[in-house]
């Protein structure tokens, strides 16, 4: 299988790149810059999608970039480089002679409403009510394609909580204080932490690519990208605390995460929602990682 990759070069990238290597599959990487194994967004743009049977987009700002301040432009910047890449795939895949089985958009579970009791499935309703609600529901739509093509391209969209692994993502930024006795809870400590190890995240990604045997649905197939677990931060935090051998006795209040990232984008750590990945399960995805424990045990190697 060939498939195509936008930002195949960021942290679930590189680890679904390997994964489908690994697999036996040829990856090209769509990315700003050329290179082997590569095409970039512009011959994306002018040549059309080259020959592939499966496409995924992972394109996107970080959104926890340390090195930028939360302002308009960071903002404008988390908007467009997610829906402009979207739409640039959906729209060479719409046009093109012999269009891939698969496209698979990764988003997140922002959509969802934080809650200490809500439970979410894939089948909750929801509607934006803040900026990243927003944006993914955005997001979502610029991914859609035509009905005609959908007949014979199946659409799967993914939403993953907090992505843990060794080399990037949350973990990344987080590894450091709590080495130096410094790690605590953010917030309460109450609220939902729904997570996914990066190498669980390619595994559905791979598994969503996988030709349907039925005819394809008009609607996209929504996957919660979520481990089964259902763990609160406190949880996350005593566990990696315990693994590293480290105190974690310095809770950040919620107004300091506020003032140091934005409200906007604070409330990412500092609230959360119960994510239960039940048409992951469903489609007979099996975990690696299916538990905190595990999860961070490969991380931090212990």
């Amino acid at each position: 299988m060939r498939v195509l990759i936008g930002g195949g070069s960021g942290f679930v990238g590189r680890e679904l790149t390997r994964m489908l290597r690994d697999k036996g599959h040829e990856v090209t990487v769509i990315s700003r810059k050329p290179g082997p194994g590569k095409i970039t967004w512009g011959e994306l743009e002018s040549h059309g999608l080259p020959p592939c049977e499966g496409a995924v987009n992972l394109a996107g700002e970080n959104l926890m970039n340390p090195l930028r301040w939360w302002n308009e432009s960071y903002k404008k910047d988390l908007f467009s480089s997610r829906i402009d890449t979207t739409k640039t795939l959906a729209q060479a895949i719409a046009t093109s002679s012999s269009p891939p089985h698969s496209w698979v958009l990764v988003s997140g579970v922002a959509c969802y409403r934080p809650s200490l009791t809500a439970e979410y499935t894939e089948d909750s309703d929801w509607t934006p009510f803040d900026l990243l609600s927003k944006l993914v529901k955005e997001w979502e739509a610029s991914a859609l394609l035509p009905e005609n093509v959908t007949k014979t391209t199946k659409q799967v969209v993914i939403r993953p909580g907090a992505v843990l692994g060794r080399d990037g993502g949350a973990m990344k930024q987080m590894l450091l204080p709590f080495w130096l006795g410094l790690g605590g809870t953010l917030g309460s400590g109450r609220q939902p932490f729904p997570w996914i190890h990066v190498s669980d995240l390619a595994g559905i990604i791979s598994h969503a690519l996988e030709p349907s045997a039925d005819t394809p649905s008009p609607a996209p197939q929504v996957l919660n990208g979520v481990a089964p677990a259902l763990n609160t931060n406190y949880e996350f935090t005593k566990e990696l605390g315990r693994l590293l051998r480290r105190p974690t006795i310095f809770p950040v209040p919620s107004f300091v995460m506020n003032s140091l990232l934005g409200s906007e984008r604070a409330v990412v750590l500092t609230q959360g929602q119960k994510v239960i990945p039940k048409r992951t399960q469903e489609a007979g995805y099996e975990y690696k990682y299916p538990d905190l424990t595990s999860a961070l045990k490969e991380i931090v190697g212990s």
